[in-house]
């Protein structure tokens, strides 16, 4: 049976065509003519006085399109039968409808031509209203067209003109289908009566859900004789004329889900036979030839099948799979729109937080820039300070000569000494110069060397104090001597105490400087120059030595006069520089 969508459809265009100002409103008096006309195609009961009824309590004006709507579904749509005659209500609602849209002056087409367009139209539509019909439903009605006069499809055509309703952002109407059909714009030089057949044999199919129709002989049921008749196969039943213009119909095959079709073997003359059996009668038919007759056996049984499992016609049923896939795309298309736009926000996101970002990391750059600046300052301060305090030892030096004589010679010797720290300090300015480049790649490594730097400074200028100490002791009188010797030798020990730790924090800073070696090459290069500077430094240790009252025992002699120190003292460095020698180097 028809779906109550269908049926409104042709409805709807009888509704709009009385709306004569195109309000959507439509008279009283008008709305029951319509009403008792639907009626009697629908083979209903009228009730003349239930428009009224149902309108009491409005006034006299016209009735809107969803004022009829409850009426008609309560009155007319909810008592209909399934025994109408489809063709004549969609004839009825043409004829009131066509004269207003149609002239078939311009048209290539006859105007029941026009009718089976709109007809098609109506089936292949979307139940949305205004009726449209959607590109792919035109595709699909213009492919079967083109089958069914045998001509070839323009695929390029087609796609042109679906550019252009894309480009419109419109649908077509079934005044716009008919039009495009009738003025010929996807059949140009193909003859009109092959365009009336070809609209025939697809309004056959779509709408008068026609399976299969042909021509073959039937086996009366009285006078056993065999008569050619043009049958008809639909879903429910098969239906059989005299011609195949279906003027006078001879008979009709009820099908259900108990019949069932079978083959027979060739008898009387006749081959080709096969019956369907019934459940009051069965009917003998003999088709032209094998191909033909298994086609009907297998359209026949397709039907019993669709009837057991309650589906509908194969093109109401390909119709809906087609919307539904149409529906399912649209959903996975706006799902995949409402992904885009979640994944736009959330890259947004992400470029704002990476603009953040990238904002704190233009601050933590200057502020790194501006903590080196700071440090580099400190840093050329210190260096300042280390200058000055050079230039005043050179100072002291000079007044130590004029009063001095005898200690000329190792004043010279203390100044060429002098002039190898410097050197050694402009190589060790040159090795830091070179820790400040591998610092910034290595920040950690760079706080862990600034610390023992510091650390190593601090501890020098504690050994100068000592040695300054060590000379203002020199200048006391000899009373206080044995008072001195106890001091010193308590410096002495404080000295040696000193120089454990800076060998242990030097062994420290080794060790830091193993465990980084790996980061980079250039950062070996300038532990290794550190390493080599501080190697030196230890082998110059003598000229941090204390002056010390002479003793009793025999002196040593040096290359630069009397020395400064006992043999204990002697075989102590020694000893020393025999473990310094003899411990390996970090490179090796």
């Amino acid at each position: 049976m028809l779906s109550r969508d269908e049926i409104l459809k042709p409805i709807w265009y009888a509704f709009t065509a009385l709306d004569v100002d195109r309000n959507g409103k439509v008279s009283k008096s008008q709305l029951k003519v319509l009403s008792h006309n639907l009626c009697t195609i629908l083979r209903i009961p009228h009730n003349s006085s239930a428009l009224e009824e149902h309108f009491k309590d409005d006034d006299e004006g016209p009735v809107s399109t969803q004022g009829y709507m409850p009426y008609l579904n309560m009155f007319i749509l909810d008592k209909i039968q399934a025994n109408f005659d489809f063709n004549e209500l969609n004839k009825m609602c043409w004829t009131l409808s066509a004269p207003k849209h149609i002239s078939s002056k311009h048209l290539l087409i006859s105007r029941d031509d026009t009718f089976k367009v709109w007809c098609i139209f109506n089936f292949l539509s979307e139940d949305k209203y205004p009726l449209h019909i959607v590109t792919e439903e035109l595709e699909y009605f213009l492919r079967r067209l083109f089958a069914a006069m045998g001509c070839g499809w323009n695929e390029d055509r087609f796609e042109d003109y679906k550019m252009q309703l894309s480009a419109k952002k419109k649908h077509l109407d079934a005044w716009e289908l008919i039009e495009l059909i009738g003025m010929g714009h996807f059949t140009k030089g193909i003859n009109t009566q092959t365009l009336s057949m070809g609209i025939s044999v697809v309004h056959q199919e779509l709408v008068m859900d026609v399976i299969k129709q042909g021509y073959m002989m039937k086996k009366g049921h009285k006078r056993k004789n065999w008569t050619e008749r043009w049958f008809e196969l639909h879903l429910n039943y098969m239906s059989y004329y005299v011609s195949e213009d279906l003027a006078e119909q001879k008979g009709c095959i009820s099908l259900d889900r108990n019949c069932c079709v079978e083959s027979l073997p060739d008898k009387d003359g006749k081959k080709n036979l096969f019956i369907i059996k019934c459940v009051e009668k069965s009917f003998e038919i003999s088709a032209s030839d094998k191909k033909t007759k298994q086609e009907w056996i297998q359209a026949i049984q397709d039907c019993i099948v669709r009837i057991r499992q309650g589906l509908s016609s194969p093109h109401r049923e390909s119709r809906q799979k087609r919307r539904e896939l149409r529906n399912r795309m649209k959903a996975e298309q706006e799902m995949m729109e409402n992904r885009m736009r979640q994944l736009q926000l959330a890259n947004e996101r992400k470029q704002a937080q990476l603009e953040a970002m990238s904002k704190n990391l233009q601050e933590a750059s200057m502020m790194g820039d501006f903590e080196e600046q700071r440090r580099l300052q400190t840093q050329n301060e210190l260096l300042d300070q280390y200058r000055r305090d050079l230039e005043q030892e050179k100072m002291a030096r000079m007044q130590m000569e004029e009063q001095v004589v005898e200690k000329a010679n190792e004043v010279e010797q203390y100044w060429q000494r002098t002039q190898e720290l410097e050197e050694m300090y402009h190589q060790l300015k040159k090795a830091l110069d070179d820790e400040r480049q591998a610092k910034e790649d290595e920040e950690a490594l760079r706080k862990l060397q600034a610390r023992l730097l510091q650390e190593e400074a601090n501890k020098r200028l504690e050994l100068e104090q000592i040695h300054l100490q060590q000379q203002q002791v020199l200048s006391q009188s000899r009373k206080e001597k044995e008072e001195l010797e106890k001091e010193r030798t308590e410096k002495e020990r404080a000295l040696q105490a000193a120089q454990e730790q800076l060998e242990s924090l030097r062994r420290q800073r080794e060790g830091a400087q193993e465990e980084y070696m790996a980061i980079t090459k250039k950062l070996e290069r300038a532990a290794h120059k550190t390493k080599n500077w501080k190697h030196k430094v230890s082998n110059h240790e003598g000229l941090l030595r204390t002056i010390s009252p002479g003793s009793k025992c025999p002196t040593r002699m040096t290359n630069w006069g009397q020395a400064a120190f006992t043999d204990t003292e002697l075989n102590e460095m020694e000893r020393i520089w025999q473990e310094n020698k003899n411990r390996p180097y970090d490179g090796q």
